[in-house]
């Protein structure tokens, strides 16, 4: 379950998610590999869940790793999403 205002870090493939995974919680990151939501297009059905306040060290990471998740979106209510950040560190436009 995904509560509002939490991050859900979105990627590519099965691979890389699980591979992030294992990354993060050697690193005692507060995540949860999680069913991705339908309401998100995950071509893996997989997605890192994570409180807003853990973001800034979970990219940091996933950054050194070059494992950066397709994109990072919050749930803002119901099964209303909005991405937040671009594979690329653009901000959506």
């Amino acid at each position: 379950m995904v509560h509002d205002g939490q991050l859900l870090a979105v990627f590519n493939s099965a691979h890389r998610v699980m591979k992030a995974e294992s990354v993060l919680k050697a690193r005692s990151l507060p995540i949860l590999l999680i069913p991705a939501p339908r309401a998100l297009s995950a071509d893996c059905g997989l997605a890192i869940r994570y409180n807003e306040d853990a973001g800034d060290d979970v990219i940091r990471v996933l950054t050194e790793e070059k494992l950066l998740p397709a994109f990072v979106c919050r749930r803002i209510s119901g099964n209303r999403y909005e991405t937040i950040w671009n594979e690329d560190g653009s901000l959506p436009s």
